[in-house]
């Protein structure tokens, strides 16, 4: 079955976009759109700017990242962070790379910062994540790989920062604040 057949042509509207807000109409678009998430998605570890998405789809930087986050529900650099956890979770369970190879093979430039967005957004280390696989005697069986990806694809619907902010009890004052 071809990756594109499971796509609508019109996806609706997330149901983290505000009140109101309209699912994207233009077919045209959103195929230019979905080929950026594809490239993205093919070459995860690479680098990924707003500038370099935008010009894939022939739109603004900011047209592209409005665009992108009311068609997928995230912007464009949470959907990246998705993949990479998502391809490092993988090769965890899989392989028995160590973590640092893990780190560059899935496009995180510092082990540091690898290690720190892995724990914030699974909620365990890599190394934790590791053994907890191994303990479990991780066995597919008949699953496919996609399925398995999706059941297990991390939550960025908050944004890292906000999820700090909640764990440390509301202590961390938030960066911003609400008009009432």
């Amino acid at each position: 079955m071809a990756p594109r057949e499971c796509r609508s042509a019109t996806p609706p509207a997330p149901p983290s976009a505000p009140a109101g807000a309209a699912p994207l109409q233009d077919p045209a678009l959103l195929r230019r759109l979905l080929r950026a998430k594809d490239r993205m998605d093919a070459a995860s570890h690479e680098a990924w700017p707003v500038e370099r998405l935008a010009a894939i789809v022939g739109v603004t930087q900011a047209h592209f990242a409005r665009s992108f986050k009311q068609a997928f529900g995230i912007p464009p650099h949470r959907y990246l962070l998705t993949r990479r956890i998502e391809q490092a979770i993988a090769l965890l369970r899989d392989t028995s790379l160590s973590i640092t190879d893990i780190a560059f093979a899935t496009g995180w430039e510092s082990l540091g910062t690898f290690g720190r967005i892995f724990r914030d957004i699974t909620g365990r280390s890599p190394g934790a994540m590791r053994r907890e696989s191994l303990a479990a005697g991780h066995q597919p069986g008949g699953i496919p790989a996609c399925v398995l990806k999706a059941a297990l694809r991390p939550d960025l619907n908050t944004a890292v920062l906000e999820k700090r902010r909640r764990m440390a009890g509301d202590t961390v004052r938030s960066s911003t604040q609400e008009v009432t």
